[in-house]
């Protein structure tokens, strides 16, 4: 396993009172609240699905909502501290999987979406390749330790 890097530019993050609880709570400066969650996988708990998203009642309770306020860098910096720090405290997780929400109904689900390029540019940077291996199906990115 290598060293995770500090993550620059990230917000204060509150994490769990129990580290494999999994749900993390930031604000950014703008004032928008996010939630990160890990949900472990009933068939294996040690792989989680990392979900975030919106807390902010102004967008409607829209929790996967477009936020435009120019904060991506340090939201996505912070979403990184977070798994970093998940990940330390919770060691013998072997894998990880997302998917950016399709921004329509309309969508097919197996259509890459913005999100989800943006979350595996993101992914290469917080699992190196030595350790990790990277695959995208469809919409989804999944990450798993290698062997």
């Amino acid at each position: 396993m290598s060293k995770f890097e500090a993550v620059l530019d990230s917000c204060p993050f509150i994490a769990p009172a129990i580290p494999s609880a999994g749900v993390y709570y930031f604000t950014t400066p703008k004032g928008i609240k996010y939630e990160v969650r890990f949900g472990r996988k009933q068939s294996d708990i040690l792989f989680v699905n990392i979900v975030f998203g919106v807390l902010n009642e102004e967008f409607g309770g829209e929790e996967y909502v477009l936020v435009n306020r120019g904060e991506i860098f340090s939201v996505m910096a912070t979403i990184e501290a977070i798994i970093q720090d998940f990940f330390l405290k919770n060691p013998n997780i072997h894998g990880f999987q997302f998917a950016g929400e399709p921004i329509s109904d309309k969508q097919d689900a197996n259509v890459v979406t913005k999100r989800t390029r943006v979350y595996l540019r993101y992914a290469k940077k917080i699992f190196p390749s030595e350790s990790w291996t990277i695959q995208m199906d469809g919409n989804k990115v999944t990450i798993e330790r290698k062997k």
